[in-house]
Order: C-alpha cells, then sequence, then structure tokens
C-alpha cells in the first residue's frame, strides 16, 4: 500500500517535481578506477561523516515528503560498516511510501551481501563493471579482481537481485568490448546501462583522451543487436531499448551529448551530509548542520533552500572538472 506523502512536496523553481534521491554512505572505497578517482586518494575523515541514524532521519524526511526512490551508493557502499542496518531501516518504507530502495556497489563484495540485502527489501542492484578481460579490469581498477566481481554478480542473481551492469565507455580501454559486455549480459540475463565520462574531480589522466559518444557506441551496437526503443522507466536519466527477443535493457546515460536536464527529478546527499541539487554545480546546503542544529524544522527549511536553488542545467565541459568533488563523494 502506498502512502501519500503528507507534508509540503518537493518542487524546485523549475516546476520539477524531486521524487528521487541519491544518498553516498561513504566517499571510500576498495578500487581506484582511472575515470573515477586519483590513486592515491585522500578520503574524509571518519568524524566528518553522517551518522547511519541521520541518514536514515534525512532519508525518511525526503520519503514523507514525496521521495518515492532512494539509492545507496557511494564510493562503495558495501564498504561501511553495518551500512545492513541502514538497508533495513530503509527498506521497511517500501510500499509504505517508497517505491524502491536500490543501491550500486562495485560487486567486490557483493557476494558476501547480497542475500541480506535482498532480505532488507532491495529488489534491484547496479553493479559498476566496465570490462570482462582480467588484465584490463585490473588495469582500469588498479588492482581489482575480477573473478571477485563477477562471482558478487552471480550470488545477487541467486538471491533473486534484478541486476544491472553499469559501464563506463572508455576509448582506448574497452569501446572495443561493448558489443561483447552486451551479449554477456543477455546471455545472463542482466540490463546495461552505458554511461559518457563525466568530469568531475582532478584524476591523473586527461578525460578528453577516453571520452566516446554514446551516439557512436549505439551505431555500432545497433549494427549487431535488433534494439527496439523502450518507454522503461527506472526514475534516473537513462533512455532505454530493449534487445529484441531478451529481457535484456540497454540503457543509455549521456550527459554530454545528449542533456538530459529538463526532466530532472534527482538530489543528491553526500557522506558528509551536504545535499547537492545537480551533479555538476557547487551549489549545495548543509543537511548535517541544519538537523543537528535545528532538528526537524531546520531541515526542511535546508531541503527548501536546495529547491530554491537548484540549477535548470548542467554545463559540462570535459576539458576542465566541472566541480572539484569527486564522483564518490557526491554518490553516483
Amino acid at each position: 500500500m502506498l502512502v501519500a506523502p503528507t507534508e509540503p512536496s518537493l518542487l524546485d523553481a523549475h516546476g520539477r517535481a524531486i521524487r528521487y534521491l541519491r544518498i553516498s554512505v561513504t566517499d571510500r572505497c576498495d578500487l581506484r578506477c582511472r575515470y573515477c578517482m586519483a590513486e592515491a586518494m585522500t578520503f574524509l575523515p571518519r568524524s566528518a561523516l553522517l551518522q547511519l541514524e541521520e541518514i536514515a532521519v534525512i532519508a525518511e524526511r525526503f520519503i514523507a515528503r514525496g521521495v518515492t526512490k532512494i539509492r545507496l551508493s557511494g564510493g562503495e557502499p558495501l564498504v561501511r560498516r553495518d551500512v545492513g542496518e541502514l538497508v533495513r531501516r530503509l527498506g521497511r518504507h517500501v510500499g509504505a511510501g517508497l517505491d524502491e530502495l536500490t543501491m550500486t556497489t562495485n560487486g567486490t563484495r557483493l557476494a558476501d551481501h547480497a542475500r541480506a540485502l535482498a532480505a532488507a527489501g532491495i529488489r534491484r542492484v547496479n553493479v559498476s563493471l566496465d570490462t570482462l578481460d582480467p588484465e584490463r579490469f585490473r588495469y582500469i581498477t588498479r588492482h581489482g579482481d575480477l573473478a571477485q566481481v563477477l562471482a558478487g554478480v552471480v550470488a545477487a542473481k541467486a538471491a533473486g537481485l534484478r541486476v544491472k551492469i553499469n559501464t563506463v565507455a572508455l576509448a582506448g580501454l574497452n569501446e572495443d568490448e561493448l558489443p561483447a559486455i552486451l551479449a554477456w549480459c543477455i546471455d545472463q540475463g542482466h540490463d546495461l546501462s552505458l554511461i559518457e565520462t563525466m568530469p568531475l574531480g582532478a584524476i591523473d589522466e586527461d578525460r578528453t583522451d577516453r571520452f566516446v559518444p554514446l551516439t557512436r557506441v549505439f551505431e555500432t551496437l545497433s549494427a549487431r543487436f535488433d534494439l527496439i526503443r523502450d518507454g522503461h522507466r527506472t526514475g534516473g536519466p537513462a533512455r532505454y531499448w530493449r534487445v529484441k527477443g531478451t529481457d535484456t535493457l540497454l540503457g543509455l546515460i549521456s550527459p554530454l551529448t545528449a542533456n538530459f536536464c529538463d526532466g530532472c527529478n534527482r538530489v543528491r546527499l553526500t557522506t558528509e551530509g551536504k545535499l547537492y541539487a545537480c551533479l555538476g554545480h557547487d551549489d549545495q546546503v548543509d543537511l548535517k548542520t541544519a538537523l543537528r542544529s535545528g532538528g526537524i524544522a531546520a531541515l526542511d527549511a535546508a531541503i527548501d533552500e536546495a529547491l530554491r536553488i537548484k540549477p535548470k542545467r548542467h554545463a559540462f565541459d570535459l576539458s576542465v572538472p566541472a566541480v572539484a568533488r569527486h564522483m564518490s563523494v557526491t554518490g553516483g
């Protein structure tokens, strides 16, 4: 049974209804993907992070005001101790105000957590996976073990979780492999979302050298697979195609070649309690300070301010980072 929100609704200054909250529960990650992080990352001190209880209170306030989907992410969310308690608490709202609770993970710890996530109310996970070649995987992630991630994917499927593979298209690294990744997803019964690299945070490489427009990728895939436009929506920015004769959906997330800001329904809560109304802008409000200093009333006022300053669109330019913070801080 769905419960209609009884509190002031979440409308931004451009008339868009905010129904989707993404939460970074930690900026830490056990991989160092080249397009995402510098090799020698400096993470936030644990004292700067929101407590899990505070994350739950903020999330529940968003649910009360009309958010129907929450995604937990990082960094790698499963490296945060006791994150399962947060999942169980938020999972109680699924079907009672919340339509869906999901998680984005790199899969390294998924084998150990998949059954608990399913029991807590998660029905779908996104697994970040940019190659099926072990050596290439180790290079992209700087030290990762592909077998460990694939074992996590198998465990998720066995636990009854729907799996969507998230793959960042990278020139010179995995562009040649994208048809094979889609074929593997079809064979395994997974969905696939392809993503253009985004200019967030300083890294050790030039992103322009790795950028692949998904228009080019789609032409390549269309020559091999029968792709039918699909109206499926998950609340995120992806446009979907179904691979004819299969259960696999192909999603394209194109922040540079196909701006999706007009229909944006999302805000992002960082691991240190800042609410960013746009991934590509630095404007934010501090929900942690608001909650600690003034309780729910101050929290509501801060949320309202974030809606007021939410920009109409981002302005990504690959030549320079759009913002200094890394994706792991903001949440994917």
